[in-house]
C-alpha cells in the first residue's frame, strides 16, 4: 500500500469512526452528510466520492462493527473460558451494541437491505451457531452443562435469549440499576426462578 493509499484508508477510518460515534446520540435518519463532513472534518465530496451515499457508508460500518465484534468473540471463546463468563461475555457485547446502534436503526437497515441481511443470516449459520454448538459440547465434557438437556435445545435457548436481549437491556436501562440486572440475568439463565445452584439441597 503507498502512502496515497495509506492516506485514503485513514480518511475513510476516520468517517467510519465518527459516524459511530454520532450513532450513540442521533438516530440515522437525522444524520446529514454535512453534518458527517463537519465533524470528520472533511468534505462532503470526501464522502461522496469514498462511499457513494450515506446509506452506503452506514451499511459499511455497520458491517465492520459486526465483523469486529465476533472475531473478538470468536477469539474469547477460543481461549477456553468457563461457560458462564461466555454468558455474561455475550450481554456485555450486547450492550456495547445496545449503546451504538439502537434497535430502531438496526430494524431498519435489514429492513431495507436484502444483501445485509443474507450477510448476517450467514454470518449467523456459518461461524456463530456452529461456534455455541462446539462450545456448548466443550461445555458438557466438562461437567457444566447437564447431558440430559440436547445440544439443539440448549442451542434453541441461548438464541431465544439473543432475540429478546434488546429488550433485556432497555429494560435495564429503564431500571436505573444496570449491571445489577445484567447479573440478575445472567443468574435467572442459569438456575432460574428458584435459584438452586450447584450443590444446593432441596426436600
Amino acid at each position: 500500500m503507498n502512502g496515497f493509499e495509506k492516506r485514503k484508508e485513514a480518511i475513510k477510518e476516520k468517517i467510519k469512526n465518527t459516524v459511530l460515534q454520532m450513532l450513540t446520540t442521533r438516530e440515522p435518519k437525522s444524520l446529514r452528510i454535512a453534518d458527517i463532513a463537519t465533524e470528520a472534518e472533511v468534505s462532503q465530496v470526501t464522502i461522496y466520492n469514498y462511499f457513494g451515499n450515506k446509506e452506503a457508508l452506514l451499511r459499511e460500518v455497520f458491517i465492520e462493527y459486526i465483523e469486529e465484534k465476533v472475531n473478538e468473540f470468536e477469539t474469547f471463546v477460543e481461549s477456553g473460558p468457563p461457560l458462564k463468563e461466555v454468558v455474561s461475555y455475550s450481554i456485555f457485547l450486547d450492550r456495547e451494541a445496545f449503546a451504538s446502534f439502537t434497535p430502531q436503526f438496526i430494524q431498519q437497515q435489514l429492513a431495507g437491505d436484502p444483501e445485509l441481511e443474507r450477510y448476517i443470516e450467514r454470518l449467523t449459520n456459518e461461524r456463530a451457531m456452529p461456534l455455541f454448538v462446539r462450545f456448548i459440547e466443550d461445555a458438557k465434557r466438562r461437567g457444566e452443562v447437564s447431558d440430559k438437556v440436547p445440544t439443539s435445545t440448549i442451542v434453541a435457548y441461548i438464541q431465544m435469549y439473543s432475540v429478546l436481549s434488546q429488550q433485556f437491556l432497555a429494560m435495564a436501562q429503564q431500571s436505573g440499576r444496570g449491571e445489577q440486572f445484567a447479573e440478575e440475568m445472567i443468574h435467572l439463565f442459569f438456575y432460574g426462578i428458584c435459584g438452586l445452584e450447584p450443590g444446593d439441597i432441596t426436600k
